[in-house]
């Protein structure tokens, strides 16, 4: 016992820098403790204190030459850990997934959250020198509203009736019904705090007032970031590069060869074999991340309620768990709350592969013996071909053929996901329901990838939205998942762990965001180089 008292003691002094590595090797080998032992714990204890400079380079299996700056087209993890980089954000989603301060400070509002007023921090600073005011935040805001907006943000700002600036350090925000979670919304990625410029805003020139800049910027091949001297966040490193590199393959085979630092959405498929290789580390985060395949439901054949049942029936859920994922996930039920998340509605059924139920769905509808075209790539996410083969073979008991048409990794996001009526999607999901629900789901808006639309389901939304009693709003929040498990487009069959990969040259906070990977798309500000 005085043995083992010793080396916890001796740990905690090296943990606390009280001793240098010398020193603690020296005493822990006298004290009995191995080589490999006292070694690895080292390692691992200097990983975890934050270095100053350097730089990273990430690899990424997102990214596209029709990507542009303009925040309200954001779309895939390149871009959100780009402008994560570059541009400030007025709220933040924390480490502990609550909201935080941003580039406003402080905020407050009316007791019926209706009315709420923002304080811009002082000192941040656009890169260019010019401070940011609140006729920055207000011109931001109202970039992403109005019937001639084309951002993906717009539905989340629908219920704002005004925004005005109260001074040049404080705005207000008055809502057409009162929203809770109004402050969570300002986290949105497509959100960023930008120049004003005449009616709009300056999104051309890349010119943000995040923590680095970006130098440079070549869509679908790489973005270069430096460090910001008068940012107000305290960060580690010295600059950043990010490159697209769509196929997992030689994605994990720059991470080995040391060509980058990082990676993300490694091929679960050989995960186990990079993360036994010599100084490669898996990094999992289980969070709200999705793969769905919306059925178009204002088009036949998936206007039909029958078709969208028994194609929901004809999939194998753990297979895909199991063959796809490498059991890095859990099995989905076509609702797109994780059973980690607040207001998740746990009464609802699994809905099981059950093909006699769905060939029951499919004669009732009258499509026995009829194919359904899948589009897919794996630049939905990786594995995205073998789960749609998969979902092929499992559908054939129940009487039908799924066609998997094979697309091409560029242009996805632009050419097919949402051009389609049947394709492969992923959804890094969102911290509330109201978001998710409010950006995918309610009924009209861009991103609403299955065209579904259900009144009592937008009337929820809108209650639950404004409701301030948390056990009504459970309420609310569980019969809008049972609406969606009865009646919805989206064929959800598993929630997919979020794993990336890194060498040991990386460091990182023992805590980290799950809102999206590499710690909340944040990994540029919060991880340092070793």
């Amino acid at each position: 016992m005085r043995k083992e008292n010793f080396i916890r003691e001796l740990e905690a002094k090296f943990s606390r820098g009280q001793i240098g590595r010398r020193q603690f090797m020296t005493n822990a080998l006298a004290a009995g403790v191995t080589v490999a032992a006292a070694s690895s714990f080292a390692s691992s204890v200097e990983a975890a204190t934050p270095n100053m400079g350097g730089t990273l380079k990430a690899g990424f299996g997102f990214g596209s030459t029709s990507d542009t700056l303009d925040p309200g087209q954001f779309a895939g993890d390149f871009l959100l850990c780009m402008s994560f980089g570059f541009n400030g954000y007025l709220t933040e989603v924390g480490v502990d997934g609550n909201v935080v301060p941003g580039v406003a400070e402080s905020w407050e509002s009316t007791p019926d959250a209706k009315k709420w007023t923002f304080k811009v921090r002082k000192g941040v600073e656009f890169h260019n020198g010019k401070p940011v005011t609140a006729t920055d935040c207000v011109a931001s805001l109202n970039f992403h509203r109005g019937d001639n907006s084309t951002s993906a943000a717009s539905s989340l700002l629908t219920e704002v009736t005004n925004i005005k600036v109260d001074d040049e350090s404080t705005f207000t925000v008055t809502l057409a019904n009162g929203n809770a979670d109004f402050p969570f919304i300002l986290t949105d990625y497509h959100i960023t705090v930008a120049q004003a410029k005449g009616d709009s805003i300056d999104w051309q020139s890349g010119v943000g007032c995040g923590a680095y800049k970006l130098d440079n910027y070549e869509p679908g091949v790489s973005a270069e970031l430096s460090r910001f001297e008068n940012s107000w966040k305290k960060t580690y490193l010295d600059g950043a590069q990010m490159l697209t590199i769509l196929d997992a393959t030689p994605r994990s085979a720059a991470l080995l060869s040391n060509n980058v630092d990082i990676i993300d959405r490694v091929d679960k498929k050989t995960a186990g074999q990079l993360g036994s290789a010599p100084g490669i580390n898996l990094v999992r985060t289980d969070g709200t991340q999705h793969f769905s395949f919306p059925m178009w439901c204002d088009v036949d054949p998936y206007s039909n309620l029958d078709v969208r049942l028994g194609l929901k029936y004809a999939i194998n859920r753990q297979e895909l768990i199991d063959k796809v994922l490498f059991g890095y996930g859990a099995v989905g039920n076509d609702i797109p709350l994780s059973r980690s998340q607040k207001f998740y509605n746990a009464d609802i059924p699994q809905r099981p592969y059950d093909p006699d139920k769905a060939k029951f769905h499919f004669k009732k509808a009258g499509v026995l013996g009829n194919t359904f075209e899948l589009s897919a790539a794996d630049a939905a996410f990786a594995g995205a071909i073998d789960t749609a083969v998969l979902m092929q073979n499992s559908a054939k008991p129940a009487g039908i053929s799924i066609d998997v048409k094979r697309v091409p990794n560029d242009g996805y996001w632009s050419e097919v996901w949402n051009q389609v009526p049947w394709c492969a999607s992923a959804w890094g999901g969102r911290p509330t329901a109201d978001l998710m629900f409010t950006t995918a789901y309610k009924g009209g808006v861009a991103w609403n990838e299955s065209h579904w639309a259900n009144n009592r389901f937008d009337e929820l939304l809108l209650n639950a939205r404004s409701e301030l009693d948390e056990s009504k709003r459970a309420q609310m929040y569980g019969e809008m998942q049972q609406i969606l498990w009865d009646d919805g487009g989206a064929l959800i069959p598993m929630f997919a762990s979020y794993l990336a990969a890194t060498t040991d040259s990386v460091g990182m906070p023992e805590q980290r965001a799950s809102n999206w990977d590499l710690d909340g798309g944040r990994w540029i500000e919060r991880w340092w180089r070793t």
